[in-house]
C-alpha cells in the first residue's frame, strides 16, 4: 500500500479543507513545490497535488504544473482537468498521473478520449462520495448514484480510482471503511486509492487490510499525528 502525502493548493498556498468546504481552510505553507519536494525527500514515492482553484473554476494552474515538474518529484495532479488536451498538457509538464472527476461523471466520451491520449495507467478517476452519490465540479453538484458510476467506469476501461468520503475528508476521524469496502466489492478489478479521514496509524493498517493500492494522507501529517516515516513503516 502506497502512502501518498497530499498537497492541496488554494490561492498559491498549501492548505487543507474540512469536508470540501472552501470556507473551512487551514494554511500550512506558501510554497507548493517546496512542500512536494519535502515529502519526496522524506520518503514519499508519489505526491498527490490538487489545484483547488482549478477544481472550482475549471481553469487549472499550468504554472503550478511546471513548477512541480521542475522538482523532479513523481506527482499526480488534479483540479480543472476537464479535457483531453489539458490532461496531455499536465503529463507533458511532468505529472506521473492525472486525476479527473467532473469529466468522468458528466462526459463519458471525454473520459474515453483522456484514456486514449495518455493511457489508462496515467488516469485516476476521482469518486468523491456524499450520501451515496458521486459528485463532481469541486464537490458542488448533486452527483450520480455511486453504483451507476462504477458500472460506467468499468465498462470504459478505467483501471484506477481515488475514492473520497467527503464527510470524513479533513476530519481525521477515521476513513469511511464501509464506502471503501462497497467500492472494492463492486469493482474488484480496479485499483483503489483511499482518501478522507485518516488520523492515526491504525487507520492505515485498517485500509491495508481492505486491499487498497494507496492512501492519501493530508491533515494528519501536517498536524503531526504521525510522521511520514512512521506511516511508511506500517504499510504491508
Amino acid at each position: 500500500m502506497n502512502i501518498i502525502p497530499a498537497v492541496d493548493v488554494l490561492g498559491g498556498s498549501v492548505v487543507r479543507l474540512v469536508r470540501g468546504d472552501y470556507e473551512a481552510v487551514t494554511t500550512y505553507s506558501d510554497d507548493p513545490a517546496f512542500q512536494t519536494l519535502a515529502w519526496s525527500r522524506q520518503g514519499a514515492e508519489l505526491v498527490h497535488v490538487v489545484d483547488l482553484d482549478g477544481a472550482r473554476s475549471g481553469v487549472p494552474n499550468r504554472e503550478l504544473w511546471r513548477r512541480l515538474g521542475d522538482t523532479g518529484v513523481r506527482f499526480q495532479v488534479g483540479g480543472g482537468l476537464r479535457s483531453p488536451d489539458l490532461v496531455a498538457e499536465a503529463v507533458d509538464a511532468g505529472a506521473e498521473r492525472v486525476v479527473v472527476g467532473t469529466a468522468a461523471l458528466w462526459e463519458p466520451s471525454t473520459l474515453r478520449e483522456m484514456l486514449d491520449v495518455v493511457g489508462p495507467g496515467r488516469v485516476v478517476v476521482a469518486i468523491d462520495v456524499r450520501d451515496g452519490r458521486a459528485t463532481g465540479a469541486g464537490w458542488l453538484d448533486e452527483g450520480l448514484p455511486l453504483a451507476a458510476l462504477l458500472d460506467r467506469l468499468g465498462a470504459q476501461g478505467v483501471v484506477r480510482m481515488l475514492v473520497t468520503g467527503i464527510e470524513r475528508d479533513g476530519t481525521m476521524v477515521g476513513p469511511d471503511v464501509g464506502l471503501l469496502a462497497l467500492v472494492r466489492a463492486a469493482a474488484p478489478d480496479m485499483a483503489i486509492i483511499a482518501s478522507g479521514g485518516v488520523g492515526s496509524l491504525p487507520d492505515l493498517r485498517l485500509l491495508a487490510s481492505i486491499g487498497v493500492e494507496g492512501v492519501i494522507v493530508g491533515r494528519a501529517l501536517y498536524e503531526g499525528r504521525f510522521t511520514l516515516e512512521e506511516a511508511l513503516a506500517v504499510r504491508p
